[in-house]
């Protein structure tokens, strides 16, 4: 059975090379298509301040942060969490740069060597809908998924939203219904019906009926200069 990890990070800032860290980390699990409810979520003391603008998006101050755990406390029960997971990021390239930059700060190597199957859902979504806005909250509105909760970037609810998002894009609105038609034809025998011992009843046209079917062929027939397809075949 699949698993997929749903990740995504909030930062200190955009930029990794310049210092910039990562203080929120959220992981929604999914087997074969269903939510678990096995996730993580971190805060993280990043020993270093937001910027303004980054405050602004995520809402975490640094008086928040100052009592939570820096990134090597939690690095090994993330990896571990992670092993063998196919890992679906929006916008991937941002997130694993800050998450090369974190292991590579705590001698753990980089983010491929534990991880080398990761999905772009941002990605997807541009091969999906081209030309178009494909941001997670453009995406929530165009596959109706609720986002009205997100009035502050959260790491652990942008992952939520993104395995709707992701289930929407790959399958379709009507996967829940398949789903449980798949289901309960594998749960409950359904006996065959031979169809054969049904015998169908063929209503005849009234003479208005036909009459009026003759007179829109004649009008087709007209329309189309004699070319209709019925005159060749006769």
């Amino acid at each position: 059975m699949t698993r997929q990890i749903f990740l995504d990070t909030e930062t200190t800032g955009l930029s990794p090379e310049s210092g910039d860290r990562i203080i929120e980390i959220g992981c929604v699990e999914m087997q074969g298509r269903r939510l678990t409810g096995n996730n993580r979520h971190f805060y993280l003391n990043p020993e270093r301040s937001s910027h303004e603008d980054a405050i602004k998006i995520h809402g975490l101050t640094d008086e928040f942060l100052a009592d939570k755990p820096k990134f090597a406390a939690v690095a090994d029960d993330l990896m571990a969490y992670l092993a063998g997971a196919e890992i679906v990021i929006h916008n991937a390239a941002f997130d694993v740069g800050f998450l090369n930059a974190e292991l590579t700060r705590s001698s753990r190597g980089k983010f491929s060597e534990h991880c080398p199957r990761v999905t772009d859902s941002l990605f997807m979504a541009r091969e999906i809908y081209p030309g178009k806005s494909n941001s997670l909250d453009a995406l929530c509105k165009r596959l109706e998924v609720d986002n009205a909760s997100r009035t502050l970037h959260g790491a652990l609810l942008d992952a939520g939203l993104l395995a709707e998002v992701y289930i929407r894009m790959t399958r379709g609105q009507d996967s829940l219904v398949i789903e449980t038609r798949e289901t309960m034809a594998g749960g409950v025998p359904i006996a065959s019906i031979d169809l054969s011992q049904f015998t169908l009843a063929v209503i005849a046209p009234s003479e208005s009926e036909t009459a009026a079917f003759h007179a829109v062929l004649a009008e087709l027939d007209k329309a189309s200069g004699g070319r209709t397809l019925w005159r060749s075949m006769a």
